[in-house]
C-alpha cells in the first residue's frame, strides 16, 4: 500500500496551535496562576498590590498600598507555598515528559521508576518510628534519600553486559514498587492512630506545610533538572525511531538513559519528599503538551515544566478555597482532574484508530 493511502482522513486531524505560541502562552498562564494563587484566600490580596510587594521584597524602590497584614500572609504564608506548587509541578512533569520519551509510551510516568514508593516508604518509617534527628527537614530527607534508593536499585537490577533494558526496567520497577508497598504497609499497620493521620495526610498530598526552608529543600534538584532536561531533546526524538535507530544515528543511548533516570529520579524524588505523592501531573501533563505541540522534545520538556506548574498552582488553590475554612489535599484535586482526561484522551485515541481503520 502506497504512503498516500495511510494519510489520515480529515475528520481524524486535529489542529495545532503554532509551536512558537505555545511556551509564551504557558508562561503567561503559569505567571497569571502564580498571582491568583498567591492574592486569593481569606485574606484578597489584589494583584497589582501582590506585585508591588514582590517588587518591595526584591528591594526596588516602591511603596504599594499594602496593609502589613497583606505583606505578611503574600511573603510569609502564601508566596513559599505556591512557589513549591510551581516547583513540584515543573519536576514531576519535566520527570513525565523525559520517562516517557526514553520508554516512548506516553502511559510512562514517574511512579515506574519506584521513586514515589520509595519516597512513600522513608516518609512512613520516619512517622512510625518517631525519629527526627534533622527535626521538622527529617521527614523530607529521608523521603528524598529513599526515593533516590529505589530508583538506583531497580536501574542496577535492569542492567546486563552494560545495557540497560528498557522492558526490563519497567518489570523491575513494577515489582520492586510491589515489594516496597509491602513493606509500607508494615509499617503503617504498626502505626498508632495519631501517627496513622499523618501517613494518610502526606500520602494524599498536599502543600500546607510550605516554608521556604522547605522550598529551599526541593529547589536545587528540581531545578537541576528542569535546567538539564532540555539538552535530551535531540536524543529523546531520535529515541521515537527506536533505541537501534538511534544508536545508529549516533545517540549515545547508554547515556542517554542513564541521564534521563537521574533528572527523573532527582526531580520525582525532591517533589515527592516535600509534598506527598501527588498523582496524574507527570501523566497528563506531557500528554497535553504533546497533543498540542506535537512529539519534539525541544517543545514538549519546557512546555511540560511550565504546564506542570500551572497545574498544581492552580490545583493547590482550588484545594484551599473549594472547602474553606478547611483544606482539601491537593492530590484529590489533580486525581479529579487528571482521571477523566486521561479518560477521555483514551476514547479519542480509540476512536482516531477506528477512523484510520486500525
Amino acid at each position: 500500500m502506497s504512503s498516500a493511502g495511510l494519510a489520515a482522513p480529515p475528520s481524524a486531524r486535529r489542529w495545532r496551535p503554532p509551536a512558537f505560541l505555545l511556551l509564551p502562552t504557558l508562561a503567561a498562564l503559569l505567571a497569571a496562576a502564580l498571582l491568583l494563587g498567591a492574592g486569593s484566600g481569606p485574606l484578597f490580596v489584589p494583584p497589582d498590590v501582590a506585585i508591588g510587594l514582590l517588587l518591595k521584597a526584591a528591594g526596588l524602590p516602591v511603596t504599594p498600598p499594602a496593609t502589613p497584614q497583606q505583606e505578611t500572609v503574600l511573603l510569609v504564608v502564601r508566596l513559599p507555598r505556591v512557589v513549591l506548587a510551581a516547583l513540584a509541578g515543573a519536576g514531576l512533569a519535566t520527570a513525565g515528559a523525559l520517562l516517557q520519551g526514553v520508554f516512548r509510551n506516553p502511559l510512562a510516568d514517574p511512579g515506574l521508576i519506584g521513586v514515589s514508593s520509595g519516597a512513600a516508604l522513608g516518609a512512613v518509617a520516619v512517622i512510625v518510628l518517631g525519629v527526627a534527628p534533622l527535626g521538622a527537614l527529617t521527614l523530607p530527607v529521608a523521603a528524598f534519600l529513599t526515593g533516590l534508593a529505589t530508583a538506583s536499585l531497580v536501574y542496577r537490577l535492569a542492567q546486563r553486559d552494560g545495557r540497560t533494558d528498557i522492558t526490563t526496567m519497567l518489570l523491575v520497577g513494577l515489582a520492586t514498587t510491589a515489594l516496597i508497598g509491602a513493606v509500607t504497609g508494615i509499617f503503617t499497620f504498626r502505626a498508632n492512630d495519631p501517627q496513622l493521620r499523618s501517613i494518610v495526610f502526606w500520602t494524599l498530598g498536599g502543600l500546607s506545610g510550605a516554608l521556604w526552608r522547605t522550598v529551599g529543600v526541593a529547589a536545587p534538584f528540581i531545578l537541576l533538572a528542569v535546567v538539564l532536561a532540555p539538552r535530551l531533546a535531540r536524543p529523546l526524538n531520535l529515541f521515537a525511531l527506536g533505541e537501534i535507530e538511534a544508536r545508529q544515528a549516533g545517540v549515545e543511548t547508554e547515556w542517554v538513559k542513564r541521564l534521563t533516570i537521574v533528572l527523573a529520579a532527582l526531580a520525582t524524588g525532591a517533589a515527592v519528599a516535600v509534598t506527598g505523592p501527588i498523582g496524574f501531573i507527570g501523566l497528563i501533563v506531557p500528554h497535553l503538551i504533546r497533543l498540542l505541540a506535537g512529539p519534539d522534545h525541544r517543545v514538549v520538556l519546557p512546555g511540560s515544566a511550565l504546564g506542570g506548574s500551572a497545574f498544581l498552582v492552580l490545583a493547590d488553590l482550588i484545594a484551599r478555597t473549594v472547602v474553606a475554612p478547611a483544606e482539601a489535599p491537593v492530590g484529590i484535586i489533580t486525581a479529579l482532574a487528571g482521571a477523566p482526561f486521561f479518560l477521555l484522551l483514551i476514547l479519542q485515541t480509540r476512536r482516531r484508530r477506528s477512523l484510520l481503520g486500525g
